[in-house]
């Protein structure tokens, strides 16, 4: 399998060096030439478990690591600091709920970070030398990914989050670890700031090759291949407790990674009826898949803080395929977005993609079905899930089944699931220690020279 960039400007490359590439060096995304045909083993994998079939989901993207070595960094990164099953579907109420929040950080984003570590220190004990990550987050990508690398040999990882705008326990996630490798950024902007400068200092070759600069965002691919894997854990279990051909998977999400990379699973052959688009109040993605206009807008604060994005870096992997994988259109389309804030593609009387229907939930609705699954069930859904839940029931529940991802414990978002229960109902021993401990972070103004300046000077130590 090999590799190249939605604009074009690079030549076929292969996995490991789609991994070290992170942002494709002509500013596009990175995605594989063709999508395995999975078909044809749905039935052998459906009785597998997490690592094999995470082993079997993965090897046809990845032909220049030995298989052998790539079971092991999966056994490595789904042993003990995961659940047995690392994602447990659970029923609750009129659906399901796939638990993706069993990792060392309480997020979604372990599954896929949690490898990403195993994988950019082997490559680097193949090739030598060092790297420096770049990461920016809205929430809960900064606090993976630096578990992910803490401590890891040759690598250094610099997180911005916009300061002030992710909740305090995402915050203190992040700053509590002092690990000589780890260098926090609170950006006086807000995400989209945060990866404008990512992606600009990225761009920058001169600066990235200088550097050796990594990514751990969900533009690198090797995030959303690993997070293929967990739809069809998902679609496995629905089935195996209903009997249904086909599941319908919702999904909130703020930058398109999770839900892209259940479309790859679609792509593959897995039997999702519908990928349910969930967005909170930030709809830039909602809107799109209704309408054909995704035009960005004022950035609203909410209580599902990792979705509180306008621009959504994985959206043009999905728009290069909507055009017919034609990088010339696709570059033109991003060129002019970048102008104006606006694109447009045709919609149908179903919306864009009717295998992707979508939409809104308010803070309101939030908070209701947060108190609803409580009151009624004993379940808490933290903030983010309870948008994916709310618009599954909005689109209905009669039909195939409906699995909702769930993004993280409820835990990290205390305040909300007080304001919707009027309980203190939110704590994990993780979570709670974090506020005992000592904290490090640089605060720097939305500038990407100052990021720049600090990366050189951090860089500059270790030389």
């Amino acid at each position: 399998m090999k590799y190249v960039s939605t604009q074009g400007g690079i030549t076929p490359i292969a996995f490991q060096d789609a991994v070290m590439m992170g942002l494709a060096d002509d500013g596009g995304l990175i995605v594989p030439e063709s999508i395995p045909d999975a078909r044809p083993h749905l039935n052998e994998w459906r009785k597998l478990a997490y690592n094999d079939l995470a082993m079997e989901v993965m090897r046809p993207f990845i032909d220049d690591i030995d298989p052998d070595d790539l079971r092991e960094m999966i056994d490595r990164a789904y042993g003990k600091n995961f659940h047995p099953e690392v994602a447990p579907t659970v029923r609750v109420g009129g659906l399901f709920v796939l638990e993706l929040w069993h990792g060392p950080t309480l997020a979604f984003k372990d599954v896929a970070l949690q490898l990403l570590g195993h994988l950019f220190e082997y490559i680097l004990a193949q090739r030598g030398g060092r790297m420096n990550i770049l990461g920016a987050t809205s929430g809960d990508t900064g606090s993976a990914a630096i578990c992910g690398v803490r401590g890891r040999k040759g690598i250094d990882i610099f997180v911005m989050h916009p300061h002030g705008r992710v909740s305090p326990i995402q915050e203190r996630q992040m700053t509590t670890v002092l690990d000589a490798n780890v260098h926090n950024l609170a950006v006086k902007g807000t995400f989209d700031d945060c990866q404008n400068i990512m992606k600009a200092l990225a761009g920058d070759l001169e600066f990235k090759r200088r550097h050796s600069l990594g990514a751990v965002n969900s533009v690198n691919w090797a995030r959303v291949l690993a997070q293929v894997v967990y739809y069809f854990k998902a679609v496995f279990d629905v089935q195996r407790l209903t009997g249904a051909p086909g599941v319908r998977v919702a999904v909130p999400t703020g930058n398109f990674g999770d839900i892209l990379a259940g479309w790859y699973a679609q792509q593959m052959g897995l039997p999702i009826s519908q990928l349910v688009l969930a967005t909170n109040r930030n709809d830039i993605l909602s809107r799109f898949f209704n309408t054909g206009v995704y035009a960005t807008g004022e950035v609203h604060q909410t209580y599902s803080p990792s979705m509180d994005i306008q621009v959504a870096s994985n959206f043009e992997r999905y728009l290069y395929y909507r055009l017919g994988c034609d990088a010339a259109k696709l570059r033109a389309m991003m060129e002019g977005f970048r102008r104006t804030g606006s694109l447009t593609v045709e919609a149908g009387e179903k919306g864009v993609d009717p295998r992707m229907p979508a939409g809104m939930a308010g803070e309101d609705e939030c908070l209701a079905v947060i108190r609803e699954y409580h009151d009624r069930h004993g379940y808490l859904l933290d903030p983010h899930t309870a948008v994916g839940v709310a618009v599954a029931q909005k689109r209905g529940l009669a039909g195939d089944p409906v699995v909702c991802l769930a993004t993280a414990h409820p835990a990290k978002f205390p305040d909300a699931i007080r304001k919707a229960t009027g309980k203190d109902l939110a704590h994990h021993p993780d979570i709670d220690k974090l506020m005992h401990l000592p904290t490090r972070c640089q605060v720097v103004p939305n500038d990407r020279q100052a990021v720049r300046e600090f990366i050189e000077k951090t860089v500059g130590r270790r030389s």
